[in-house]
């Protein structure tokens, strides 16, 4: 079976999902992987409102494209970023704005609540990010410990472990997208990240 050649949606959330499943399908993609931003893709009204699950599918279903995957880059980002600037304020709502901790415990609802969306849209994958609490400190100086490094991994793993929980008990897997500012940005912080997770 060939791969299905499908695109993230997250950098167009300016359109709606109807004008970008319109324009992909035009281009000649197969299937869409939505973003959990705009219009694309509500985790929260997914996790809980199959009638949405469906319309949002109608729309891919309209012009011939499947869906292969949800992207939660944006809040997975919060859960273990320092998020103590406005850099990440425009990520989680705008109450959160300002709050680093309210950014985080919207983040971590979110990531949970992705899970259950993947499951009530038929699809066993979410894409997205972790943030991550020691990324400022990988280069040599000011000088980081080796404990302050452990410190950040162990973080990693009390943050993630209750979200991956309810991704297993919904039989759905996280796909850590390994890019800079994550907890797992090179082969080796990949495989030092998965140790550290149960």
């Amino acid at each position: 079976m060939a791969r299905p050649v499908t695109i993230f949606t997250g950098q167009w959330a300016d359109l709606t999902l109807e004008e970008m499943a319109k324009q992909m399908a035009e281009i000649g993609y197969e299937g869409l992987e939505l973003g959990c931003w705009g219009d694309h893709m509500d985790v929260f009204k997914a996790a809980e409102d199959l009638d949405y699950c469906k319309q949002q599918k109608a729309i891919l279903d309209k012009y011939g494209l499947k869906l292969f995957a949800i992207s939660n880059h944006l809040a997975g980002q919060l859960v273990c970023d320092l998020n103590n600037d406005s850099r990440s304020d425009g990520f989680a709502p705008a109450d959160c704005a300002g709050d680093a901790e309210k950014k985080r415990a919207w983040a971590v609802e979110a990531c949970k609540a992705s899970a259950k969306a993947a499951k009530n849209l038929g699809i066993d994958v979410v894409n997205g990010f972790t943030g991550s609490s020691i990324w400022h400190m990988l280069y040599s100086f000011p000088p980081a410990s080796d404990e302050m490094i452990e410190d950040g991994f162990k973080y990693f793993a009390e943050m993630w472990n209750p979200i991956l929980d309810v991704f297993d008990d919904c039989g759905v897997r996280f796909a850590l997208e390994v890019h800079p500012t994550e907890i797992a940005f090179d082969i080796i912080t990949a495989k030092r990240a998965l140790e550290a997770i149960d």
